[in-house]
């Protein structure tokens, strides 16, 4: 992966261009010292992961991502993430038992003393966690590149009043299901956290995002 790549990408997903934003190629060039054929073909690559689309005659923009498109990706993400959690209940070893645990009593924390960007941290780290446990690299490599696709709408999901106590118990039995390596319960789990998730995209307006830029969005639901 080129490291231009590597950069826009992250740019994208920090929110430094919004949705829609045209991505100037001679701006981009200059700002990371980079060829037009290599930051051409990083451009390629990203509308190929659904992060750009490329526009005739026009170069490229940032992809925004419908409410209904956001649904459909989360339904997605729900039968793929429960078969991992599954599959991480079967390989999870007692190393991994503990930091699992260590990382729930540490979301449980942050949550009590209102620590939201902290929480988000620790619950993308939970997600990245059950996945390298599970060592599944083809649903591994679909998740990622939906999330990519997710994350200005994962941020308005962090910002909903009382989504973080709602999601923390569902997180945690993720967490004591995988633990217990019970494949069943923790597929279960996964499924009852994504649903609740879809629930509450449900319930947001079809309109563009408000997103603000210097506001950090690695938030999970």
């Amino acid at each position: 992966m080129s490291d231009v790549l590597r950069e826009l990408r992250a740019a994208i997903l920090r929110g430094e261009y919004a949705p829609r934003q045209r991505l100037i190629e001679a701006d981009l060039v200059e700002r990371y010292a980079a060829s037009r054929f290599v930051l051409r073909n990083a451009l390629n690559r990203l509308a190929n992961e659904g992060l750009v689309e490329l526009q005739p005659n026009r170069g490229a923009r940032v992809r925004e991502i419908s409410i209904a498109e956001a649904i459909e990706i989360t339904e997605i993400r729900r039968a793929v993430e429960g078969l991992v959690a599954g599959r991480a209940a079967e390989r999870i070893t007692d190393a991994d038992i503990a930091a699992l645990r260590a990382l729930g009593a540490e979301m449980s924390a942050v949550v009590e003393r209102a620590d939201m960007p902290r929480y988000s941290e620790l619950n993308a780290h939970l997600h990245a966690s059950v996945r390298e446990i599970a060592q599944h690299a083809s649903a591994t490599r679909i998740i990622e590149q939906l999330n990519g696709q997710m994350v200005r709408h994962q941020f308005r999901l962090a910002l909903v009043p009382g989504r973080p106590s709602k999601s923390l118990p569902e997180h945690l039995a993720i967490i004591e299901a995988v633990c217990a390596r019970d494949p069943e319960k923790a597929e279960s789990a996964m499924r009852v956290h994504l649903t609740s998730v879809l629930n509450a995209l449900r319930g947001f307006p079809e309109s563009p995002a408000v997103y603000h830029p210097e506001v950090r969005s690695e938030a999970r639901p």
